[in-house]
């Protein structure tokens, strides 16, 4: 077998183990909304202390994007992939053996910890095995339509787990098994290799990156977009289930369809920017997805089960637009480094954003309130790609090469 042949083979091994690390982790992370109305009632816990099974995870992700960040870059893409894996799988399959809720939270701190040391590592990966900015964007929606893919199957197995009598806790059980196929396929892929820097790589190189005007514009758009997406998964089931009319069976849905419709859009992204500017589609999505929050805050929940679902469709390639642009833009030997930057900051947004919404709501009696906080959050994201169009700050860094 030629030296090409084998490079074609383990590049598509490669591209397919990320896609399917991508694809694991969101049946956990994106299941949430689904289990913590369990929780409640389990453990009659508020919105605020319930909402812990969200953001403890997530703060984990961003602890350790920031300060772990610069690992793929010093120790490389492959021993970071492993211990990342390994962190989260632990984590899962410990789930199995404890039956308490501050035992879960400390599990879902260490799996986060180790999505975020995986998730820098493949992400930076992607320049490796992908030749130009163009095709970097477009498996970068390939790999979120994977994680898409995920996000309806976590859901749909802790409905099926539950109808069959059995714990919910079991999804992590099978996430578990499926990181350990993952660690056996990654020990056998020979990675491409990295440049070493010209100077050790050190955390503080992450540091540098927060002072980068280029790093905070992106991060800033992701964060805002991260809070108003994970709204939706984390607290429309919550709130649907204050609809009482002709259509219950779309309120016990909606959270599906919402994962199905931001599936089907991630892999229809990369044909719509292959002829559209970037910019121009996340501008009039952030629109579209503006009008889904504001219409259902007028309408109440009887419009809400069906706008807040199909916003799915318009937040289907944003993220994973921005991140591209954002770690595209570095030089391959700082893409460790602005991955966990961006990390840091999603996973920051993912906490912060459905906490925010429960204290409002906690507050105020009703988690309509929190949403008129998402809502906010939505006209504040619209408002920057408008402005990201308009005057083009990302040009400066050459990140517009295509259009």
């Amino acid at each position: 077998m030629s030296d090409a042949t084998v490079q074609r083979r383990d590049s598509l091994l490669i591209k397919t183990l990320t896609c399917m690390m991508f694809f694991m982790f969101a049946m956990t992370t994106d299941a949430v909304g689904s289990i913590i109305p369990l929780l409640i009632e389990e453990f009659k816990l508020s919105l605020s202390a319930a909402s812990a099974f969200h953001y403890v995870p997530m703060v984990a992700i961003a602890a350790g994007g920031l300060c772990l960040g610069f690992l793929t870059d010093q120790q490389g893409h492959k021993r970071t992939i492993l211990l990342g894996l390994l962190l989260y799988g632990i984590g899962s399959l410990l789930f199995v053996f404890g039956s308490g809720f501050g035992y879960f939270v400390v599990l879902l701190a260490l799996s986060g910890v180790g999505v975020s040391v995986f998730k820098v590592g493949a992400l930076a990966l992607v320049g490796d095995v992908t030749g130009s900015p163009r095709e970097h964007m477009t498996f970068m929606n390939t790999i979120e339509g994977f994680f898409a893919i995920g996000s309806i199957v976590g859901p749909a197995l802790v409905a099926i787990l539950l109808a069959q009598g059995v714990s919910w806790k079991y999804l992590y059980v099978a996430a578990s098994v499926i990181c350990m196929m993952l660690i056996l396929a990654a020990l056998r892929v020979r990675y491409p290799s990295s440049r070493k820097p010209e100077v050790p790589v050190k955390f503080s190189q992450t540091l540098v990156m927060l002072k980068n005007p280029c790093a905070l514009g992106f991060s800033s758009l992701i964060m805002l977009y991260v809070a108003v997406e994970v709204a939706i998964y984390v607290w429309m089931p919550t709130w649907l289930q204050d609809y009482h009319g002709p259509n219950p069976w779309l309120a016990t849905y909606a959270l599906t369809a919402f994962f199905v419709l931001r599936a089907a859009g991630r892999f229809l992204g990369a044909w719509l920017l292959d002829r559209l500017r970037w910019d121009s589609v996340l501008a009039v999505l952030a629109l579209a997805i503006l009008v889904c929050f504001a219409g259902s805050l007028a309408g109440g929940t009887a419009v809400a089960l069906w706008l807040l679902p199909l916003s799915g469709l318009f937040m289907s390639v944003l993220y994973p637009t921005l991140n591209s642009k954002g770690i595209s833009s570095f030089p391959a030997r700082e893409q460790g480094s602005i991955a966990g930057v961006i990390l840091f900051f999603t996973a920051f947004s993912a906490a912060a954003g459905p906490l925010a919404m429960a204290a409002v709501s906690d507050a105020l009696g009703n988690i309509r309130y929190g949403f008129m906080l998402a809502t906010g959050f939505a006209a504040l994201l619209f408002a920057g790609l408008l402005w990201n169009r308009m005057m083009i700050p990302a040009e400066v860094r050459g990140t517009r090469t295509e259009t």
